[in-house]
């Protein structure tokens, strides 16, 4: 039976790449002591929400982070995240670990693109996957298809979950980019997307069955 709940998106505390503003999507940074502090601030606006389930990426900022909010939680009882490989952010393959404005440069410049805002305004946060993709010399990069199968599944994961009912609320530490292209996805083109989303910032997306909607974004 279809189920109606919501999906609390918050992105994790931030991070040493973040301040270093370099890609990180299957690489892993630690939380600095702001994005420790990202966690706690969350954590208490979050602590009288009550989460059904909570999903998480497998690396350290997206765990670390949500198991501070689920700590600070006071009405759940959910104790510990779900962690999966499918809520990891999207794979920049080559590119892992480059500074982010050269690494757009280089997917977007081919194209007369050399931002990743400049890639977005003319075609789509997914177009600029594709792009990274052709760029990667080694073509492991994510392109769009291939990013939105592996969420995709992820999404199912949670969707199939029994211990999810109608009109309950789930908690997912996610990621900036995923973020960006979630709402790309389920806006409806009402939100700014060419703003990034503030570290411990809250998102909602709404499911209803295999509907989805998003009804906040980049909420501080």
């Amino acid at each position: 039976m279809a189920k109606k709940f919501t999906l609390y998106m918050v992105r994790h505390g931030q991070t040493y790449f973040n301040i270093y503003n370099k890609l990180q999507g299957w690489s892993n940074s630690p939380l600095t002591e702001k994005g420790i502090q990202n966690a706690v601030d969350t954590g208490e606006k979050l602590a009288n929400v009550k989460f059904a389930a909570a999903y998480c990426s497998d690396t350290t900022r997206a765990m670390d982070t949500i198991q501070t909010i689920l700590d600070k939680n006071q009405v759940s009882d959910v104790n510990q995240p779900i962690t999966s490989m499918h809520f990891r952010e999207e794979f920049y393959g080559y590119y892992e670990g480059t500074d982010m404005d050269q690494a757009w440069y280089l997917a977007g410049a081919p194209h007369g693109l050399p931002t990743f805002k400049d890639i977005v305004a003319e075609y789509s946060i997914g177009k600029a996957k594709d792009f990274l993709k052709d760029a990667d010399p080694f073509h492991q990069a994510e392109n769009n298809e291939e990013y939105w199968e592996r969420v995709d599944a992820g999404f199912d994961l949670i969707k199939q979950n029994p211990d999810i009912s109608d009109g309950d609320n789930v908690l997912l530490v996610s990621h900036g980019n995923t973020l960006l292209s979630v709402v790309e996805r389920y806006g409806n083109g009402q939100f700014d997307i060419s703003e990034r989303p503030a570290n411990g910032s809250l998102t909602k997306l709404e499911f209803d069955g295999d509907d989805a909607k998003i009804t906040a974004y980049n909420e501080k």
